[in-house]
């Protein structure tokens, strides 16, 4: 039993979809949450909106990753990836919520550019590591 709930989770953990439909639940929820004082259907819209954005930019953001890091080396390789998709995040999230009337945007996409920006640093970090050992050997 225990065998096969951890080969299920196994396969859930490497799936996309599982990974684009977590990101709409849970920071959908929490653009929901961090909107709650407001009237409905705000916090709904809010949800919403966040929820599509973060399944969209979990499916984006490992490519745009690759792409970056193949165009800085040195120690700009270890910073700027990382730092263009947050800006480029950041600036994306920030007017869509202000076109629909967000009344909460920092508190909205604080947490999901918390955890796209750790991704994509410690993905790009990885992706440097790799290519320094493809210099050693």
């Amino acid at each position: 039993m225990v065998a096969v709930v951890r080969a299920t989770l196994k396969r859930w953990a490497g799936s996309g979809t599982v990974h684009v439909l977590f990101a709409f639940l849970a920071m959908g929820g929490w653009a929901m949450f961090a909107n709650r004082a407001h009237a409905m259907p705000q916090p709904l819209y809010s949800g919403l909106l966040q929820g599509a954005l973060s399944a969209c930019l979990t499916l984006f953001l490992k490519s745009v990753i690759d792409a970056l890091s193949r165009r800085f080396t040195g120690a700009a390789g270890l910073w700027a990836p990382p730092l263009i998709a947050c800006l480029g995040s950041a600036s994306l999230l920030t007017v869509l919520h202000a076109l629909i009337g967000t009344p909460e945007i920092a508190s909205t996409i604080a947490v999901p550019l918390l955890v796209s920006t750790s991704y994509a640093s410690i993905y790009n970090y990885s992706l440097s590591r790799r290519k320094g050992s493809d210099h050693d050997g």
